[in-house]
């Protein structure tokens, strides 16, 4: 992040740094983030897909391809790397967060604290990186806007749920700029709290039981991912998604996900790997991940004490960020401990076992969390579809809150202002890139069918 800000931020007062915000807009009118033209000389989006795809595994392309063809949105979630060239030809005013990299409505959702207590948050960090807190809020109020498109809910619809996204990031950022730095760092948007707020009644119970359920069936365990057999703790196999490392012929992979495990431990501070070291890994699988990093290396480790007591974790590869050749490399050349410092950076409560995998002399780098729980995820999952409004309120409101523990929350406030110049330029912006990725949906589409890429499920 440049320098200046930080100094900014200690030098000035909120005031004065909320002017210095206010007067960008001479130099950059809100209004100008409006557009959206494809730059001169635009890349063939399949071409960039294709040249991400040299990076993952290439049995699994096949996989990541079909998915993407599903609909413009998931797409949308595969193509980080189309947009992050496009966002880069578009105007910022100089203000600059650790962003999420590939922020969109999906990657938003429900997770359990250290203390077992249900939070929504930013939950996808693989392509954070210091850049300009536009993109973000670009790719957030696009990711509306295509969702919107693709259920057939029409533009105006489309045009509203982003606008809804980007007034509330606004408006949660003034109130953030009016608090203690140390209150607005502990601020978090906690779940129970969210679902109370719901107008709908039926759509606040549903989701209020499934929520309880999520939680209590969280804190018995895995009991659908794990079993134990002659005596020993194994992960279930669930081929082609889970497929066990240990036992096969060919034990590379295995010898590299227990390498990158003990690995791991060196990152973790030391009361963290106290507690790690009072279990056992028992076993490793390969798994394969959302639609976004399909491709990618990942495992899950099974970790085990003698009292049968079980732990998940999961290896996650980490390629370089689709934002570094516009915004820089980061100052991390490990990528695992760039997006493990990023996402302690962003979220409120981070993961307690997030590590990252020390070098091994090759660029397949690494970082480790606890597996997700997909029961808490269904939660997040049920607002997307039941409520869409409150849902772009809910992610505009947590990736302000994000923002403003690396950016400065008064500069940007002062910025966008108490208005909706810029509520409405985004929106504009969101629904002619919505457009955008419709005809980048539909080359790829083409690609398949003329054979250039090659997509089949699993």
């Amino acid at each position: 992040m440049p320098l200046e800000h930080k100094q900014m931020a200690t030098l000035l007062t909120t005031a004065d740094r909320r002017l210095a915000g206010q007067s960008l807009r001479k130099i950059l009118p809100r209004s100008a983030h409006a557009t959206w033209t494809p730059a001169a000389g635009r890349r063939d989006p399949v071409d960039i897909l294709l040249e991400s795809g040299r990076h993952r595994i290439a049995s699994l392309l096949p996989v990541l391809y079909d998915r993407m063809r599903a609909s413009p949105f998931a797409f949308y979630r595969g193509a980080a790397a189309i947009m992050a060239a496009d966002l880069a030809n578009t105007p910022v005013a100089g203000l600059w967060v650790q962003a999420c990299g590939d922020c969109h409505l999906a990657n938003f959702g429900t997770f359990a604290s250290p203390e077992g207590t249900p939070v929504f948050d930013v939950n996808d960090f693989d392509e954070t990186l210091p850049a300009p807190f536009e993109w973000d809020i670009k790719r957030l109020a696009a990711s509306f806007a295509v969702d919107a498109l693709a259920r057939d809910l029409g533009e105006k619809a489309a045009r509203h749920l982003a606008a809804a996204a980007v007034q509330s990031y606004r408006r949660h950022m003034q109130e953030l700029t009016r608090l203690d730095p140390l209150t607005s760092w502990r601020s978090r948007v906690d779940v129970a709290d969210v679902l109370d707020g719901i107008d709908d009644e039926k759509l606040r119970a549903r989701e209020l039981l499934r929520l309880n359920t999520a939680t209590r069936a969280g804190h018995a365990g895995y009991p659908g991912l794990i079993e134990k057999v002659k005596g020993r703790w194994r992960i279930k196999e669930k081929p082609p998604l889970i497929v066990p490392l240990s036992g096969q012929r060919d034990n590379t992979h295995e010898i590299v996900a227990r390498t990158a495990f003990e690995s791991y431990a060196l990152s973790l501070p030391e009361e963290r790997r106290i507690l790690l070291e009072r279990y056992e890994l028992a076993d490793v699988a390969f798994k394969v991940v959302g639609v976004g990093s399909v491709g990618t290396f990942c495992a899950i480790g099974l970790f085990v004490t003698r009292d049968d007591e079980t732990l998940l974790l999961q290896l996650k590869e980490a390629q370089t960020s689709v934002l570094a050749p516009y915004a820089g490399p980061g100052m991390y050349r490990n990528q695992g401990q760039r997006v493990v410092v990023g996402q302690r950076i962003m979220q409120t409560v981070p993961d307690m076992f997030l590590g990252w995998t020390e070098d091994r002399g090759d660029d397949q780098h690494c970082y480790v969390r606890h597996l997700k729980d997909s029961r808490l995820a269904l939660v997040g999952t049920g607002l997307a579809e039941g409520a869409l409004p409150y849902h772009a309120t809910l992610c505009g409101v947590t990736l302000a809150r994000a923002h403003a523990r690396s950016g400065d929350p008064a500069r940007i406030s002062g910025y966008l202002g108490t208005g909706m110049a810029f509520d409405t330029a985004i929106a504009n912006f969101a629904v002619a890139y919505a457009a955008q990725n419709q005809a980048d949906w539909r080359l790829f589409q083409e690609a398949i069918k003329a054979g250039q890429i090659a997509a089949s499920g699993v």
